[in-house]
């Protein structure tokens, strides 16, 4: 990251020369930072997700899409309709209340003696 932030660095002390020097305007500085800003963010979000894939890969998961797309053709195969998508949240059915009455307590008599 050092290395990274170093760049920043002088790109935007060679910017500032620039601008200082009358070479070019605040407006086209700051539109050369932007875009490259942006350049960056977008390298940055495509190397994430090659690791994030490879990192995935490795532990053996697949995607959603190539799920739904190997279960249809195995669904094709076998002369069946593919599997239909499970709803997010499942209903569980009503239990029903059984209505306990109070046991009876037993009460013991003392003995006289």
């Amino acid at each position: 990251m050092a290395k990274a932030s170093n760049d920043l660095f002088s790109t935007l002390r060679t910017y500032l020369s620039k601008v200082t020097e009358g070479e070019r305007s605040p407006a086209e500085v700051a539109a050369a930072v932007n875009s490259w800003a942006r350049e960056s963010a977008e390298a940055l979000k495509a190397k994430i997700h090659e690791e994030v894939d490879a990192s995935v890969s490795k532990m053996g998961f697949i995607k959603r899409d190539e799920f739904d797309r190997l279960a249809a053709q195995v669904a094709a195969l076998s002369g069946k309709s593919a599997p239909a998508k499970k709803s997010a949240a499942k209903k569980s059915p009503a239990k029903k209340v059984v209505k306990k009455s109070p046991a009876k307590k037993s009460v013991k008599k003392a003995a006289k003696k």
